[in-house]
């Protein structure tokens, strides 16, 4: 079977106060012939998206502009608004995006043949990310190089593993498979919506192919510091575990401190004249090398940034305790909402 043949995909994007980035979007998603209907799902916008959206429905015959209305409880707002925008869809296949994502030529044609030979239920890539800023720079490719350790692409594919992870920037699922999972509502108040939506998928047997993204989509995740911020300190603690011991065990593996000890240690033989500090010095600076050059060779968005990588180390520590704090406190702030936060 050609994947190419027909229109088979039903992309979905929630949107809330996204004026910035959602013509984009939309437009690239339009230019995807295997994409049969663009459902945009206004989420309690204040800024100028709707009438975008309104704008570009005129324009785009494949667009329907749904309102998700008044949040129910319970949900988190993305959730919400995917969900709704899911119902009644005819397609084989449904693709969940953000509305800050902007997807390549031949990238909806790419992940169907994908899923077709790896008989995946779940298509799911990682996107390139645009990062204009210093701060950027520094903390999304540590952010990102952490989660390859954590949840790494063989391990996520390999139906014999118990490690699920997705990307809700560029998410594709069968629609029966979907159904099947319970969709959005089976996870209505989850944070991290994609990696709840393949660990109920992968539970209930389906394959997943989780892959990098770069020649997919490229997104920009934010624009301010504090945009970053707040949307790390939601993630990051039920990312790495969601439990006090998985963020200690995390700082314990970031954060250089054998590298430090060695260092301290060499320091003072070295004032008091013990011989053996040079080569405490060497082994310190050796093993604090031979972790930022493995990483470099894993991910080449590492050693894109590697200027900022001590600055990325301690953003991501000190955001993944904020993130720690706040899901200790029981709620988390997120786009003007505050929602709990689950155990």
């Amino acid at each position: 079977m050609n994947p190419t043949a027909t229109p088979t995909i039903t992309a979905i994007v929630p949107a809330r106060n996204e004026e910035r980035t959602i013509e984009t979007c939309v437009r690239s998603l339009a230019a995807q012939p295997e994409i049969a209907e663009i459902r945009a799902v206004n989420d309690g916008s204040t800024d100028g998206t709707a009438e975008i959206l309104t704008r570009l429905a005129a324009d785009i015959p494949r667009l329907r502009v749904i309102e998700a209305g008044p949040l129910t409880s319970g949900w988190v707002g993305k959730n919400h608004a995917a969900w709704i925008g899911a119902q009644d869809a005819w397609t084989e296949w449904l693709l969940f995006t953000d509305s800050d994502v902007r997807h390549l030529p031949g990238s909806a044609a790419h992940a169907l043949a994908n899923g077709e030979l790896r008989g995946a239920a779940l298509v799911s890539y990682s996107p390139a990310q645009r990062m204009d800023t210093w701060w950027e720079r520094a903390m999304i490719p540590f952010v990102f190089a952490r989660l390859a350790h954590r949840y790494p692409y063989n391990k996520v594919n390999d139906p014999s593993s118990r490690v699920a992870a997705a990307n809700g920037q560029y998410l594709l699922i069968r629609r029966d498979a979907y159904t099947h999972i319970g969709g959005h509502r089976a996870i209505a108040g989850d944070i991290l919506e994609d990696v709840a939506l393949a660990r109920n998928a992968k539970t209930a047997g389906l394959l997943l192919h989780f892959a990098p993204g770069e020649q997919i989509a490229r997104t920009h995740m934010y624009t301010t510091f504090r945009d970053m911020w707040e949307g790390w300190a939601k993630n990051l603690y039920p990312l790495f575990g969601g439990t006090p011991a998985s963020a200690v065990l995390e700082l314990v593996k970031v954060l250089p401190i054998p590298e430090i000890m060695l260092i301290a240690t060499a320091l003072v033989c070295w004032q008091k004249g013990v011989p053996e500090a040079r080569i405490g010095s060497l082994i310190a600076l050796a093993a604090g090398a031979g972790y930022t050059f493995r990483e470099r060779l894993a991910h080449p968005i590492v050693d894109a940034n590697i200027k900022y990588w001590s600055f990325g180390r301690i953003l991501f520590c000190a955001a993944l305790v904020a993130s720690a704090w706040r899901h200790a406190q029981g709620v988390v702030p997120w786009k003007g909402r505050t929602y709990p936060a689950r155990p």
